[in-house]
């Protein structure tokens, strides 16, 4: 179990941790948690980074789901989905590691949050 672990980015959907310790990345982003070591890292980040979100949403622009841009795993018969937005987020992510991210303002936005007037 990791004990010393350091935040190094924080969005809206996630947050990305570092294990000093055993040097294991912790990815927590929405329903899904990845630890990777610091290869795996590596790759994953760059992967992301160079996503082309463009292209996936004309390839499947007449798929009937809800997220259309794919993501590989290991596991042959297992791919992880997102939108658009997500896929920003998770860039966002991996380009701003930084020490300081809880010093941003909370604005309405990133309320998740559906408000009903009776």
């Amino acid at each position: 179990m990791c004990t010393k672990i350091k935040v190094l980015s924080k969005v809206k959907s996630g947050e990305l941790y570092l294990c000093c310790q055993c040097e294991i990345y912790h990815l927590e982003f929405n329903n899904i948690y990845l630890e990777l070591n610091k290869k795996e890292f590596k790759q994953f980040k760059s992967y992301i980074l160079d996503l082309e979100i463009e292209y996936w949403q004309i390839k499947y622009a007449s798929a009937r789901v809800k997220r259309k841009i794919p993501i590989p795993s290991m596991q042959h018969n297992l791919v992880l989905m997102f939108n658009s937005q997500e896929i920003l987020e998770l860039k966002h992510l991996f380009s701003t590691t930084s020490n300081h991210v809880f010093t941003k303002n909370l604005t309405t936005k990133d309320i998740d949050y559906t408000l009903i007037l009776n």
